[in-house]
């Protein structure tokens, strides 16, 4: 590898040459931090020397080699087709830039004779065209305002992230020079000449071929480069500039990028991950490679077969084109699903109120470019998803460890399957979980047996996910609106609206006679599912350990599952009595509530599964 250190000032850096940003470098991401510690470092240093030197009587041209230098850290370049282009660095040349924008305006302001010397350090002549040394081209309109003096809320930053962070932090940078020169002239020029004499860069001119690999080695001062950020340049710094222009390959990167992280930020990282386990990782081990360093993973020997994207700029062109353009709209697909309710996908959102997020994985991993089967594969994958989670943890049998190792099993046996696969692929997997956990052979997914001790153990956030699955059964069935959405009935867990899981039989001498007053018996009857009730806080209070009978009350105008206890509700419901016969189900009401009772209820609760998770 060619690389060509030079030692250079800020005088020397900003001088007759114009850095163009490559199209892989990221925005101008600084925030306050970085920029604050750039500045107590260069103040730090340029103080102590001042304090030395300011009583001094020779002219400060001649006094500045007296202060010692200071080393402001490394910036990369790489020159192509006479242009030079910043490897690495940006963010502190363009922090710099902003120092010296503030520097010209407290000159102006103080009828400084540097003002010259600061203005041509900020742009200048290349040509017939004037131009930024640090050449934001699609920003220049901001870098422009802050140049004039604009007022800061007055400067167009319509043009992306870079601009706004420019204006944000050239306001940093200001009130901190505004308290350090505080008309003071001397002190003023001093740092002047400190600042474009004695701070230091060492720039390393590196040969194109070798940017990717510098790109991912380097990493900016305050801000580490995310994953995706490296990626990009690896992956945009293999094609030549006239076809990235050409192709618009960066602008279909940006694009798409932008899409997956207004989600979140940084989410890209995250689709990435869910993308390369679904198509390369074939063991939970091997997809664990992918959860730190996917960017280097991804172009070892054995991934790059299949991949084939390093040092081939014919694949990554087809790579971005193709496999990202459509993955990354798919991913952003399931992420609409999955944080609102959609009729036509109710899945995605259920397994994001559980966590299951593995549905990602799943889903790529089914789906192959452009599938022609998309919908009905995000709708089988998800269904089966769900169900799969749900049934084996009502029936006792789930273990998160061998569950989140099968996930992947699944997921290669999925890998651009059709349609009918994935049902038999689900059911493969349920089965074999269901009998190592209990140790037996089954061959039926749906054992009362194993469901009839479940209750009041499942995790708390599950147990209002499966009464809220079943109320929604019940809205769908009798034409109703759901009282309350799945966000109030799974997440709110606030005192007054929040909603909890309440024993119906309270502990009072009334509900423990149903049970020949045995506690150990008593307890744990009333703690499975069918002697347990979804409550909104208030009324989950106000019910207390009261008798049966005055609970049933309290279950007025509450969810419908808790209403068919009570007999009001039987009567007049023609689209309630329609469900009963439509599918058979053993609803009833109860005027008290001891051990048959109980039991009838979980039955039905069972049978309501069964038709739920069928």
């Amino acid at each position: 590898m060619d690389i060509s250190p030079d030692k250079q000032n800020i005088d020397r850096v900003f001088s007759n040459t114009t850095y163009h940003i490559d199209f892989y470098q990221r925005q101008y991401k600084w925030n306050e931090e970085p920029v604050k510690r750039l500045l107590e470092d260069v103040f730090y240093k340029f103080n102590e020397e001042y304090k030395k030197h300011k009583d001094s009587d020779i002219a400060l041209d001649q006094l500045i080699s007296k202060y010692s230098w200071y080393y402001l850290n490394t910036y990369v370049t790489n020159v192509i087709d006479g242009k030079i282009y910043v490897v690495d660095g940006q963010q502190r040349l363009t922090t710099i830039t902003l120092i010296l924008i503030k520097l010209k305006h407290l000159a102006e302001l103080q009828q400084s004779e540097l003002i010259d010397w600061v203005k041509n350090k900020i742009s200048g002549h290349t040509g017939f065209k004037k131009e930024f040394w640090m050449n934001h081209e699609a920003h220049k309109v901001a870098m422009q305002g802050l140049l004039d003096g604009t007022p800061a809320n007055s400067i167009d930053i319509s043009s992306g992230i870079t601009a706004q962070n420019m204006v944000l932090n050239y306001q940093i940078i200001s009130k901190w020079m505004d308290a350090e020169f505080s008309e003071d002239l001397h002190k003023l020029e001093s740092f002047i000449f400190f600042f474009l004499n004695r701070l230091v860069l060492i720039n390393l001119a590196v040969e194109q071929t070798e940017v990717p690999m510098v790109f991912e080695v380097i990493n900016d001062r305050g801000v580490r480069l995310k994953p995706y950020e490296i990626l990009k340049g690896k992956l945009l710094g293999q094609i030549d500039k006239d076809e990235l222009i050409k192709l618009k390959i960066n602008d279909v990167w940006e694009e798409q990028v932008k899409k997956i992280n207004n989600f979140r930020e940084d989410e890209i990282d995250e689709f990435f991950k869910y993308f390369l386990k679904a198509k390369l990782a074939d063991t939970r081990g091997l997809a664990q490679k992918f959860d730190k360093d996917y960017h280097r993973v991804m172009f070892e020997d054995e991934y790059d077969k299949i991949l084939q994207l390093k040092h081939n700029a014919k694949g990554v062109k087809k790579f971005i084109q193709n496999d990202f353009i459509y993955y990354t709209n798919l991913y952003q697909k399931i992420f609409n699903y999955s944080v609102s309710f959609n009729e036509l996908q109710p899945y995605v959102h259920y397994n994001s109120l559980t966590s299951m997020n593995t549905q990602f994985l799943l889903i790529m991993s089914a789906c192959e470019i452009n599938d022609i089967e998309e919908e009905n594969k995000i709708l089988v994958v998800s269904r089966q998803l769900d169900r799969m989670f749900c049934l084996l943890q009502l029936q006792r049998s789930y273990n998160s460890n061998s569950f989140s190792t099968e996930i992947f099993k699944i997921s290669v046996e999925l890998r651009n399957q059709s349609i009918s696969k994935i049902n038999e692929v689900f059911d493969k997997y349920l089965i074999q979980h269901i009998s190592d956990i209990k140790g037996i052979n089954v061959d039926t997914i749906f054992n009362y047996s194993f469901f009839k001790e479940t209750g009041i153990e499942l995790e708390k956030r599950f147990k209002r996910y499966f009464f809220a699955r079943i109320e929604k059964f019940i809205a769908d069935n009798t034409k109703l609106n759901m009282k309350h959405n799945f966000y109030d009935l799974i997440q709110n867990t606030g005192y007054k609206n929040g909603f909890h899981v309440e024993h119906i039989l309270s502990y009072n001498d009334e509900n423990r006679a149903h049970f020949d007053n045995d506690e150990e018996l008593f307890e744990r009857e009333r703690n499975r599912l069918g002697g347990l009730l979804l409550l909104k806080g208030a009324d989950n209070i106000s019910s207390n350990n009261e008798i049966y009978k005055k609970k049933l009350k309290s279950y007025a105008n509450t969810l419908y599952w808790n209403e068919t206890l009570r007999e009001d509700t039987y009567k007049s419901k023609l689209d309630f009595s329609k469900m009963i016969d439509n599918y058979n189900l053993k609803f009833r009401h109860m005027d008290q509530f001891g051990k048959e009772e109980l039991e009838e209820r979980h039955k039905l609760l069972f049978d309501l599964i069964k038709i739920i998770w069928n």
